[in-house]
């Protein structure tokens, strides 16, 4: 027997291998083995199994150390198409089925040494003819201990016992007891309880969601299985993901939960735990090998039926997944920006086509392309347009910045006369307030005044960002950080300038302006970990904090009832990006910020500052009208056939030789040519937006429009069977998320 083995070596090639007899019943599709490569060994996982091979003489393969690690066939498959869809070498779609904990086999799993009764009634019948002797005290004692506490390690029986590890051996030796290994697992939960939570009674959306859910389980005939459920802020999404779980639950099916981000994971898994206890698993980067390791057996071995975690959980080893959800399934964070670039909205919905499980997606504003499909029939589209306390949506206001971004002293401000008496109207009240501005920082550009200088990354094409607490120049592409000089560094004129804004500035400008306020932070520089994030929204809900400042780490997933009132600082900031997918990105963005205002008893208010109100999208997202805008937006790109309307692939290449780059893309362009047809556009090479980042110059082709499967093959071809220029890197990007 042969077996088809795939390295990590990122050659897009899988080696053949001759099976030994002696271990060929353990060796099937996904099985880990390690192989003989050149002069050393490598570890692999097998992919397929043959009769025969092309190569007249081969190798043995073995097993690996721990080969209990096993891709599931159902996974090997979903990485086949990966690997084909989204034009990544077979190695990186293997890669990304498997934790790197997993993958790398460094890591095994841990066995301790448990004891157990070995016949019951023999050890009954010891204890009768012993109880009255005292030199059987001990053994007696032992064997009682394990009766009431089976899988016991001997630190525990000494322990209990206050025995020595003679009374165990002399129990083993008389054979009243014996022992085996057990595996233990890293416990995420430890010392954590869980508040138990009962079902909530569904309000009539909610119901037909549920309803919808169960039909489907209990019909692997339907072929539609993808469900959108539209549901606004607060319209009770996540009851009916737990309602939907139990359903699987009730058929011994699994169930996945997707979020879009680790730090919405914590509040997610207390809100399963309350329903389900410990019987769930957690999955993300933030996790140590040894937990990811652990989690990922513990899913293998069907320990657990559930498991929450950010993109990759989607690829959790479940033999039997009946259900997966995709929260917030417009979130771009679901496009993995490494090779393999896929999306796990899509993805997920293809795992549950060929599993045939139930795929829900849950948005409050649903990607276009994920409306468009329900619009058009191909998935079930299920509103749920109130919310499940009846409350009264926000208020949302626009404020013309234009007209209000002058203090009384003629100052520029921030915030506009509205914005800064209705805040100090809530912290009067004991009411808490957010301030919404996507952009970290404290300025985004630092220039001088004399002689036009501007600071700017020398490795990419952008303003260095200036932060005043650290008083650094850093850049948000490549890291690089540097001292920020006190005087123009091309004249030495001090009349240097920071100008634009970020969320450090509103910081400043906040402390300034409500005096007495207690003031909190929350962007990528302040939040390294998991656990600041944390410790932060829990010092806002105890009330320790009036006024919560951030990005769109604030803008989801957190309710907060005393916040009354949110400002968006600069609602059309998002408007400015060269990308047809930036108003959509705005409408959500608003949307979502929108929503964390007036979840409590008091009606919420939201105040739009913006220096465009005629803008579509800002009237649109103020109205809080997701039809009207997806219409609006829709009439746009079907008149350029962007997506939903066709298919958006970008081709990029990098290097830092520019003509070598051009020259290069431009044959690659040429090696496409034949392949377009009528139904297809190809633009490029050109810059990239952004034009240099690490050094490297950027190009790349635009290719959109239908029916892009050979079109796929080719671009595939050429980037792992053709040679590449050394100093050329190319990639291509399927479905792109981002025109930059």
């Amino acid at each position: 027997m042969i077996a088809k083995v795939i390295t990590d070596l990122s050659l897009d090639k899988v080696f053949d291998y001759r099976i030994p007899a002696e271990i060929e019943s353990k060796i099937r599709p996904g099985t880990r083995v390690k192989v003989p490569f050149g002069n050393s060994f490598r570890l692999g996982f097998v992919l397929e199994l043959a009769e025969k091979s092309e190569y007249p003489v081969l190798k043995d393969l073995f097993l690996a150390d721990n080969d209990d690690v096993c891709i599931p066939e159902n996974l090997l498959k979903l990485g086949d198409w990966i690997k084909d869809y989204y034009c990544s070498s077979q190695e990186q779609a293997i890669r990304t089925l498997l934790p790197g904990a997993v993958r790398s086999g460094r890591i095994h799993s841990r066995t301790v040494k448990v004891y157990n009764i070995q016949n019951e009634a023999e050890c009954d019948d010891f204890i009768e003819k012993n109880s009255s002797k005292k030199t059987a005290a001990k053994r007696i004692a032992c064997l009682n201990f394990l009766k009431n506490n089976p899988d016991s390690t001997a630190d525990e029986i000494s322990e209990c016992c206050s025995v020595g590890s003679s009374v165990i051996k002399t129990l083993l030796e008389a054979k009243l007891i014996t022992f085996s290994e057990k595996v233990v697992r890293s416990d995420l939960f430890e010392g954590r309880e869980a508040v138990r939570s009962e079902a909530l009674t569904p309000n009539p959306d909610q119901q037909k969601a549920i309803d919808l859910v169960e039909k489907l389980l209990d019909s692997p005939e339907e072929k539609k299985r993808t469900i959108l459920l539209w549901g606004v802020t607060n319209s009770g999404k996540t009851e009916v993901y737990l309602q939907a779980i139990a359903k699987a639950l009730a058929r011994g099916l699994d169930s996945i939960v997707l979020v879009p981000e680790i730090s919405l994971t914590p509040q997610t898994v207390r809100r399963f735990r309350a329903r389900f206890g410990n019987d769930i698993s957690v999955l993300h980067s933030q996790l140590s090998d040894r937990e990811r390791f652990d989690e990922w057996m513990r899913i293998r071995h069907g320990e657990v039926k559930i498991v929450i975690g950010a993109r990759s959980a989607l690829f959790a080893p479940f033999k039997n997944p009946g259900l997966i959800i995709v929260d917030e399934e417009h979130e771009s964070s679901y496009k993995q920006s490494e090779a393999p670039r896929y999306h796990a909205r899509d993805v997920a919905v293809m795992r549950g086509f060929m599993e045939n499980a139930v795929v829900i997606l849950g948005s409050a504003t649903p990607s276009a392309e994920s409306f468009y499909n329900a619009k058009n029939g191909k998935y079930h589209l299920v509103p749920m347009r109130s919310k499940v306390d009846d409350k009264q949506k926000p208020v949302i206001k626009i404020v013309d910045q234009r007209m209000a971004s002058l203090d009384t002293e003629g100052k520029k401000t921030f915030f506009s006369p509205l914005l800064t008496t209705a805040v100090h109207d809530r912290l009067n009240r004991g009411e808490q307030v957010i301030l919404f501005l996507n952009r970290r920082g404290y300025a985004r550009v630092m220039t001088c005044e004399l002689c036009g200088y501007e600071a700017r990354c020398p490795n990419c094409a952008v303003s260095y960002t200036y932060s005043r607490k650290n008083e650094t120049l850093s850049c948000h592409l490549c890291g690089e950080v540097v001292p920020a000089p006190t005087v123009c560094p091309s004249c030495q004129s001090p009349e240097i300038r920071f100008m634009g804004v970020g969320t450090e500035k509103i910081e400043s400008a906040a402390i300034n302006t409500f005096k007495n306020a207690r003031i909190g932070r929350m962007d990528s520089d302040t939040m390294k970990n998991a656990e600041s994030y944390e410790k932060m929204l829990n010092s806002f809900k105890r009330g320790d904090i009036d006024i919560l400042i951030g990005t769109q780490m604030i803008a989801k997933g957190l309710h907060f009832p005393n916040v009354t009132l949110v400002g968006i600082i600069h609602a059309d900031h998002g408007l400015m990006m060269p990308d047809f997918r930036a108003p959509e990105r705005t409408f959500q963005l608003i949307t979502q910020v929108a929503g964390r205002a007036g979840r409590g008893e008091i009606r919420g208010e939201v105040m739009l500052q913006t220096y465009n109100p005629a803008n579509e999208t800002i009237r649109f997202a103020a109205a809080d009208d997701y039809e009207s805008f997806y219409n609006f937006d829709m009439s746009v790109r079907e008149m350029l056939k962007f997506p939903p309307f066709g298919h958006l692939m970008t081709v990029h290449f990098k290097s830092e030789n520019e003509a070598h780059c051009l020259q290069y893309a431009e044959y690659f362009k040429s090696e496409l040519m034949e392949y377009i047809h009528n139904e297809v556009q190809i633009s490029g090479p050109s810059p990239a937006p952004i034009e240099r980042i690490k050094g490297k110059f950027r190009y790349m082709l635009i290719i959109r429009g239908e029916k892009l499967k050979v079109i796929r093959e080719k671009i595939r071809f050429l980037l792992f069977k053709r040679r590449i220029p050394k100093d050329v890197e190319a990639y291509a990007d399927i479905d792109a998320q981002s025109m930059l």
